[in-house]
């Protein structure tokens, strides 16, 4: 059968994009939550960017795969949770699990971080807690950035009184101030933090985490780059990360490359 021109040229067209299906991708956009140190927050060098442990464990990823990434700031957390929907970007690096984003999102099993939410108080205080039921009652404070888990995020509508705070600072200051008993804050951010703010002999972190948040990798739908290999790369690399000590490495490094960027003059905006 004789093949028309516009047929041939149709066929032509087609190429690229039935080549770019049938192989693996070699560049990846990623982004995520620009305001959540030392996971990930803007480069004060370079605000495009995105830089943290996250940033760091996922670069050695795509070096292991020989794949080319960038971290890219897509805008506050639902502005970069939108251009990942939409396939302008392919990746969100730290997405909680949603069972609603599914029709838009992969998610890569295991979870990139665990994180571990723990309950800081002053040093003098009687609180007596071990399990999240013993904050019942008392005042409690937790940033407006925290990840918590779906979970404890409706019993704490039920059950705690929590005040919700742009951020660490004022509720380590409402804290130290006996304004509240108690604040929700993560295990490494809240050091950071009481460091920065001159609180270490004066608040402690309770040993047992009240929340453990899975934060994951999420592909889009629309995304160019989401087929069965990538996907399969990744889950491979998810699940060898725990024992690999890369994240535990990445995580100290950035919480002291954090600690360094808050006690210096504030320059480029962060948000």
């Amino acid at each position: 059968m004789e093949l028309r021109p516009w047929s041939v040229l149709l066929g032509l067209t087609l190429l690229p994009t039935l080549s770019l299906a049938a192989g693996k991708c070699d560049r990846l956009v990623i982004t995520g939550s620009p305001d959540t140190p030392p996971l990930l927050w803007r480069d004060p060098q370079d605000p495009t960017h995105l830089i943290g442990a996250t940033a760091d464990v996922l670069q050695q990823v795509a070096k292991d795969l020989g794949l080319k990434i960038d971290l890219l700031y897509g805008g506050k957390r639902s502005l970069a949770l939108d251009e990942v929907r939409s396939g302008r970007m392919d990746i969100l690096a730290d997405a909680p699990l949603n069972l609603g984003e599914l029709e838009t999102l992969d998610y890569i099993h295991p979870a990139l971080v665990q994180l571990d939410y723990l309950v800081w108080t002053r040093k003098d205080s009687t609180l007596a807690y071990t399990t999240a039921a013993d904050l019942h009652g008392h005042k409690g404070a937790v940033s407006e950035r925290a990840r918590l888990s779906a979970g404890f995020e409706t019993f704490a509508g039920q059950q705690l009184t929590l005040q919700r705070l742009p951020s660490l600072t004022p509720a380590f200051q409402k804290l130290l101030l006996g304004e509240v008993d108690y604040v929700l804050a993560g295990r490494y951010s809240g050091m950071a933090m009481a460091q920065t703010l001159g609180m270490s002999n004066d608040l402690v972190a309770r040993d047992v985490p009240i929340d453990q948040p899975g934060l994951y990798l999420a592909i889009s739908h629309n995304s160019a780059c989401n087929d069965p290999w990538l996907r399969g790369q990744l889950a491979k690399k998810m699940t060898e990360l725990p024992t690999s000590g890369v994240a535990e490495t990445a995580l100290q490094r950035n919480l002291e490359r954090w600690k360094a960027q808050l006690q210096q003059p504030v320059g480029t905006p962060t948000k």
